[in-house]
C-alpha cells in the first residue's frame, strides 16, 4: 500500500461537521489513510413517484429525514441496477481530502482553496456505484504525492439503465419527465458543487470532471452539453474548468424520439406490463422497481445476444440538455468552454465489447471464413453504412495488415488477420479512441490538449485503472509507472497540465500536447510518444460519415 505522507494529528471533531443552507453534515476522519471523508451528501430530493425518470428536484432539508448533524460517515446505496441490488433514492454523493481547515495557524492566515475532481463512475451506463468505501477510489492518485496535488475528490451517483436513460416520445412529451436523466443527475451535483464546495475547502473556480468508460463518456456529455449551450458565448460554462476522460464509452446517439429510442420505450412498457394501459409513461413510474429492474437487465441481455456490440442505455439528442452530436462539435470555430483537456484510451480495449462467440477460434479457417465473419458483425454494429463506406473500412482496417500501420500499437491486434481483432479495433476507434481524441480538440488550444495510449499487455478495458484508482502493490514495486502515470493524471487534475507536477526524473520523457501531432504511450519499458497520423486519418473517415454511425 502506498502509505500517506503526513499523519497529522485527529483533526478537531468540530472540523468534520460542515454547516450548508440545508444541514448541518458530519464527516468522519481516517488515520490510515490521512483523509477526511463525508460518505453520504444528498443532493437532490429522491427520484421516487412520479419523480422517476425526472431531472433531479430540489434536495430536502436535512433535518427532515433525520437528526442534526446528518450522519454522513455511512454509506448509500446505488441505484437500481442489478437483479436484486440498490435503491432508488440513491442521488448522494461522497467526498474526501486530506484533512482541511481554512486557516494555517488555525488563528489568522488564509490556507488556499484546493483543486476540485467531480468523479463520475462507468459500467457501460446499465451499472455503478459512487460510494466510497476505504481506501477510496482513486486514492493512489492523490497519494503520488500530497504536496503539490492536494486534490478534493467528489463521487455523485447518477441513476442508470431505465432509471436514467429512459427515452421516447412520451418521456419526451411529458412535462413532469425528462430525458437523460442520469446525466441531468451528475449536472445536478456539478451545480452542488459550485454552491458548497468552499465549505469543505474546495475550489469552484477549479474543477476537473473525470471519468473511465461510461465515466468518460459521462465526462464527454457534460462537456458537449456545455460546448453547445456556448453558442458563441465567452465564460459561458462555469461548472467545470478542466475534463479528463480514461477510454470515454461513447456509443451511439440517437435522438430521444428516433425509431431507435422508440423501439426500447416501447419494448420496455411491453415488458414491464404496461402496453394496455392508456398512459404507458404513467404505469412505467408506477410500475414496482423490482419489475422495471428486471426489464431493463433482460434488454441489455437480449440486445447483447444479438451482437449489436451496443448496450440498450445511453444518452440521447433531446431539445434541452444534449442538443447536438459530438461530431457536430468537431472542428469548429466556437467558444472553448474548457481551459485543457486530457484523454486515454488503451490497445486493445475494444476486444472486450466486441462479442468473441460470433468470431471463429478454429485454426483451419479461411480467410473467407474471416472476411463474412468481420463483415456480418459490422452490419450488425453499423447497420446503416453505405457499400462505399466499407469498402474504405476495409482499407483502413485492413484483415492482413498495411504498411500505412507501421509504428501504430493497435495494428498487433489485427495483423495476423483476426476478424476479432478487427472488429476490436473498429469498435475502439468508433466508440473510445476517437470520442476521446474529439474531445481534447474542444480544449481552448491544441496546447492545452493531451492524448495517451496505454500499451501495457494485455492493454484491455480498464487496464490502466490498476495505476491510479486503487492500492496495490504497483505503487512501491514500480514507482516509474505509478508516478509517471498516476502522477500525470494527478497534476493535469491539480493544474490543468500534465507535465506542471512531473514526479518523473528529467529523462522520463513528457506528455507532448496536441499541437505537436504526438501521443504519449505508455508501455511496458516506460514512457514514450508516438504520432497520431494514423489516429487521426481513421477519426477523419469516421467523422465524414458521422451521420451513418450516429456520432
Amino acid at each position: 500500500m502506498a502509505a500517506a505522507q503526513r499523519a497529522p494529528a485527529r483533526p478537531d471533531d468540530m472540523l468534520l461537521s460542515v454547516q450548508l443552507d440545508y444541514g448541518i453534515f458530519r464527516g468522519a476522519y481516517s488515520a490510515k489513510y490521512n483523509i477526511t471523508y463525508w460518505t453520504t451528501l444528498p443532493f437532490s430530493a429522491p427520484p421516487v413517484g412520479m419523480n422517476r425518470f425526472r431531472a433531479p428536484q430540489p434536495v430536502l432539508p436535512a433535518n427532515s429525514t433525520g437528526p442534526s448533524p446528518y450522519n454522513c460517515s455511512r454509506p448509500f446505496p446505488m441505484c437500481p441496477q442489478r437483479e436484486d441490488g440498490g435503491d432508488e433514492d440513491c442521488l448522494y454523493l461522497g467526498l474526501y481530502g486530506r484533512p482541511w481547515t481554512d486557516t494555517d495557524d488555525g488563528k489568522s492566515s488564509k490556507r488556499p482553496l484546493r483543486p476540485v475532481v467531480v468523479v463520475f463512475f462507468g459500467g457501460g451506463f446499465i451499472r455503478g456505484s459512487a460510494a466510497l468505501g476505504l481506501p477510496p477510489p482513486a486514492y493512489p492518485t492523490l497519494n503520488v504525492t500530497d504536496q503539490n496535488n492536494d486534490l478534493l475528490f467528489v463521487y455523485p451517483n447518477y441513476r442508470t439503465n431505465a432509471f436514467g436513460f429512459l427515452s421516447g416520445r412520451q418521456v419526451g412529451a411529458d412535462p413532469h419527465s425528462d430525458t437523460n436523466a442520469g446525466l441531468l443527475d451528475q449536472q445536478t451535483a456539478l451545480q452542488w458543487v459550485q454552491q458548497h464546495i468552499r465549505a469543505f475547502g474546495g475550489d469552484p473556480e477549479h474543477v476537473s470532471i473525470w471519468g473511465q468508460s461510461a465515466g468518460g463518456g459521462s465526462v464527454v456529455a457534460q462537456v458537449v452539453a456545455a460546448a453547445a449551450r456556448a453558442s458563441g458565448r465567452s465564460n459561458s460554462n462555469t461548472l467545470f474548468h478542466h475534463a479528463m476522460a480514461n477510454s470515454p464509452y461513447w456509443p451511439k446517439t440517437h435522438r430521444y424520439d428516433s425509431p431507435a429510442s422508440q423501439e426500447i420505450y416501447d419494448d420496455l412498457a411491453e415488458r414491464v406490463g404496461c402496453t394496455p394501459a392508456n398512459d404507458t409513461l404513467a404505469c412505467l413510474k408506477a410500475a414496482d422497481v423490482q419489475t422495471l429492474r428486471t426489464a431493463s437487465l433482460a434488454m441489455t441481455a437480449d440486445r447483447d445476444a444479438t451482437a449489436t456490440s451496443s448496450y440498450v442505455w445511453a444518452p440521447v439528442l433531446d431539445d434541452s440538455f444534449l442538443t447536438h452530436p459530438l461530431s457536430s462539435l468537431v472542428g469548429k470555430e466556437s467558444s472553448p468552454v474548457l481551459s485543457s483537456a486530457f484523454a486515454t484510451y488503451n490497445t486493445h480495449e475494444g476486444e472486450n465489447l466486441v462479442p468473441p462467440w460470433l468470431f471463429r477460434k478454429k485454426d483451419d479457417a479461411s480467410n473467407g471464413d474471416d472476411e463474412k465473419e468481420f463483415h456480418v458483425w459490422l452490419a450488425r454494429y453499423l447497420p446503416d453504412l453505405a457499400a462505399d463506406d466499407v469498402a474504405q473500412i476495409d482499407k483502413l482496417y485492413p484483415s492482413a495488415g498495411d504498411i500505412v500501420y507501421q509504428g501504430d500499437e493497435a495494428y498487433a491486434a489485427y495483423s495476423a488477420g483476426s476478424p476479432f481483432g478487427r472488429a476490436g479495433l473498429v469498435y475502439r476507434d468508433v466508440t473510445l479512441s476517437c470520442p476521446a481524441y474529439w474531445m481534447t480538440g474542444l480544449a481552448r488550444s491544441n496546447a492545452s490538449g493531451w492524448m495517451a495510449e496505454y500499451s501495457i499487455a494485455p492493454a484491455k478495458h480498464a487496464g490502466d485503472t490498476y495505476w491510479w484508482n486503487t492500492v496495490n502493490k504497483a505503487q512501491t514495486a514500480d514507482p516509474t509507472h505509478y508516478r509517471g502515470y498516476a502522477g500525470a493524471i494527478a497534476s493535469f487534475l491539480a493544474t490543468g497540465d500534465p507535465n506542471e507536477h512531473k514526479l518523473t526524473a528529467a529523462s522520463v520523457t513528457s506528455l507532448p500536447d496536441r499541437a505537436s501531432g504526438q501521443a504519449w504511450t505508455v508501455t511496458a519499458d516506460g514512457f514514450s510518444t508516438r504520432s497520431l497520423a494514423q489516429l487521426e486519418h481513421r477519426c477523419s473517415f469516421w467523422l465524414s460519415i458521422a451521420p451513418r454511425i450516429s456520432v
